[in-house]
């Protein structure tokens, strides 16, 4: 089981090269990481003296399918002209550092319509990153979508809002979707069993397309089916529990995509999620 691609969230912390290294004590062969403080709208460039560490350290560690995961303040959908703008301009910012680090994913959440319509939210969202076409283009970075738990007004809890993004820009920038499957069990997919992935993937085969399916987090759920609340719990001890995700293990096309661990409590308890995710994969 080799080629499975399961890692987590690290902590960059000291530098981003010190994502890599925490990702290889844990056992990982794949990570996602902030490439900068994501509590801050001003951020700068990594320093080049930065980017060779973490070239080094790709080198040395062999890590592969990094993944960034955008600022949490960033809400491309936003009804407000000048929050809009402020996140379209700190979302490339972000781009560019992706790129700096030739990183192959750059994950983020689509938006919130706050006092506007999930609808006019998303046409929002396909108007700032369109506006991105030229520079997403420069650079290795897809963007991935990721699948929401629709807490508050966000938007991207329903396959069919993530059908509509990609439906109308896959053709003008590199875009995907990454699952998350605390996201969408809150969302109210039923992912406790094997039958329940069956239907759940056929359905959104159906809306959005499995092609554009790249990466998936990994997180149990303390809350129930349908709660939309994104509230975490370690691989097995939550609402989800241990045949949900093995069955993701022994699906022949969710196997072979990057998975990220963000679970609470850290290091230690990674180091045990990863092994036991490997020995569900056998």
């Amino acid at each position: 089981m080799k080629n499975l691609l399961i890692g987590a969230h690290t902590s960059a912390q000291g530098g981003v090269h010190h994502a890599l290294l925490e990702g290889k004590e844990i056992g990982a062969t794949t990570i996602q990481l902030f490439t900068a403080n994501q509590k801050t709208w001003h951020t700068k460039p990594i320093a080049e003296e930065e980017v060779a560490r973490w070239e080094e350290a790709l080198a040395q560690t062999g890590l592969q399918k990094i993944m960034s995961h955008d600022s949490y303040l960033i809400n491309l959908g936003s009804p407000s002209a000048e929050s809009r703008d402020k996140s379209l301009q700190a979302f490339k910012n972000e781009l560019h550092r992706c790129h700096q680090l030739k990183l192959d994913y750059l994950n983020f959440h689509p938006g919130a319509a706050l006092d506007s319509s999930a609808e006019e939210c998303l046409k929002q969202i396909v108007e700032s990153l369109t506006q991105m076409e030229d520079m997403a283009a420069s650079g290795p970075t897809r963007l991935l979508i990721e699948a929401t738990a629709g807490q508050g007004s966000s938007v991207g809890h329903k396959f069919e809002h993530l059908g509509y993004l990609i439906e109308h820009l896959h053709k003008k920038i590199p875009i995907g979707v990454c699952i998350d499957t605390c996201h969408i069990f809150a969302a109210g997919y039923d992912i406790r069993t094997k039958e329940g992935w069956d239907q759940t993937l056929k359905e959104f085969d159906r809306t959005v397309g499995l092609k554009h399916l790249y990466a998936l987090h990994l997180n149990d759920s303390k809350n129930p089916l349908g709660s939309r609340k994104d509230r975490h719990a370690p691989i097995g001890e939550g609402e989800i529990g241990i045949e949900g995700f093995k069955a993701i293990m022994q699906n022949s096309h969710l196997k072979h995509l990057p998975m990220y661990l963000e679970t609470p409590d850290g290091v230690e308890l990674w180091k045990k999620e990863i092994a036991l995710l490997k020995k569900l994969a056998e």
